[in-house]
């Protein structure tokens, strides 16, 4: 008795194309891909000094809490060389905040700021009411000032 042929494309009754390939993680319909986090631990300088070690989640957290800037010294532990935080993947949002500002004070009755940073219903809904008729558009103009605004990944901008 002969044994059947694999099928060119794996097995069918395996995840994602066969056993010898892992399956994919679950992604909802329009989350991002997210990278995995970057090398080992952390060191920032404040005001001159070394910081660390701190892990990948909790300079996310004081990034998302503001005590960590975009442009804060960082440096990973097989590195001497230092970076902005900005340029660690994932941290921050790959939108500019004056970007937002502008598009927020010449184009933000229309809800373009909104569209920028990701908030598509937010941006319907702001289209619609002409801004709040004015009112939510000057908020916003006030939360994008202060750094108070994030993406739709709730990720701070660069």
């Amino acid at each position: 008795m002969s044994q059947p042929p694999n099928p060119p494309y794996g097995d069918p009754n395996q995840p994602y194309g066969g056993a010898n390939q892992p399956p994919l993680p679950p992604q909802g319909y329009g989350q991002p891909a997210y990278a995995p986090a970057p090398g080992g631990p952390f060191f920032i300088s404040v005001l001159g000094q070394e910081q660390g070690p701190i892990d990948y989640g909790s300079l996310a957290q004081m990034a998302v809490s503001g005590q960590l800037k975009p442009d804060t010294p960082v440096r990973t532990h097989e590195s001497p060389n230092w970076f902005s935080a900005k340029d660690v993947p994932g941290l921050y949002s790959d939108k500019e905040w004056l970007t937002t500002l502008l598009l927020s004070i010449i184009v933000g009755g229309l809800g373009v700021d909104r569209f920028y940073l990701g908030q598509t219903g937010l941006g319907i809904a702001k289209l619609l009411t002409c801004g709040g008729c004015g009112v939510w558009s000057i908020i916003d103009i006030i939360l994008i000032a202060m750094r108070k605004l994030p993406d739709a990944q709730g990720r701070p901008l660069r």
